[in-house]
């Protein structure tokens, strides 16, 4: 394989990356981090699911010499079709949660001469509460680990969706098993380098945009929006096509 299709493999996984149902999808995850780093993370983990289902799709089709069904190409898409429509009412969601919070009524202060009693009372309830709450450290990491974990499945299903048309494309132009999967290797870091360089772009300006609360629900509602209305558009044809 010349250079040229290396390079060709990488920027190609690049402009794949810049899709809008990729980026819908992504940016349900991203609006909710609102840091730079965090967004890079999250892109780039969508990336390495991306690449780990073409790399498992060309490797079996590789195997069995074999094309993928256009009824299972279809399948896959109508999977991202109804993930779009997932995440998007995931985050529609959160915007509705974040709106209650903010204007639940916060509760009245105590009285300053609440005696002993009722003093000893609350601390000893408060300290029982302590006792079963979880540390605050731990449960940013188990949300962070939602978060990556959450990536990882949103990418790998769109590398399903498209792993159809770039094994086709490979297996048109190169003869041999592994150096097709090389290529889908090169393709798919491409993809984890332009969707890691974006998402924490956009992380930047959604850190200070995220510093509103208005604004900060506003973004996770629009982003929710867009990605289940593209969701719905582009399932509909899909189901047809199945039933068909």
């Amino acid at each position: 394989m010349s250079t040229s299709w290396w390079l060709f493999g990488v920027l190609l996984g690049m402009r794949h990356a810049l899709e809008p149902d990729h980026l819908a999808a992504v940016s349900t995850l991203v609006v909710e981090q609102r840091r730079l780093t965090s967004g890079a993370i999250l892109g780039g983990l969508w990336g390495v699911g991306h690449t780990l289902a073409l790399l498992l799709v060309a490797a079996l089709l590789g195997i069995a010499g074999a094309a993928m069904p256009p009824r299972l190409a279809t399948v896959f898409e109508l999977g991202v079709a109804v993930m779009l429509v997932i995440v998007g009412v995931r985050s529609m969601k959160g915007a509705r949660r974040a709106d209650r919070e903010l204007h639940q009524p916060r509760p009245a202060a105590h009285a300053p001469h609440a005696h002993a009693h009722a003093h000893a009372h609350a601390h000893a309830h408060a300290h029982a509460q302590s006792q079963t709450h979880h540390h605050p450290v731990l449960s940013a990491a188990r949300r962070r680990f939602r978060f990556a974990r959450r990536s990882l499945v949103v990418g790998s299903i769109h590398g399903l969706a498209g792993s159809g048309a770039l094994t086709a494309l490979v297996a048109s132009r190169l003869a041999t098993t592994p150096g097709r999967l090389f290529y889908v290797a090169l393709f798919g870091f491409g993809s984890v380098v332009g969707m890691t360089v974006l998402s924490g772009v956009a992380g930047w300006p959604l850190a200070r945009l995220g510093r509103s609360p208005l604004l900060a629900r506003a973004l996770m509602a629009g982003t929710g929006v867009l990605a289940a209305g593209l969701g719905i558009v582009w399932g509909v044809p899909l189901v047809r096509a199945l039933l068909s």
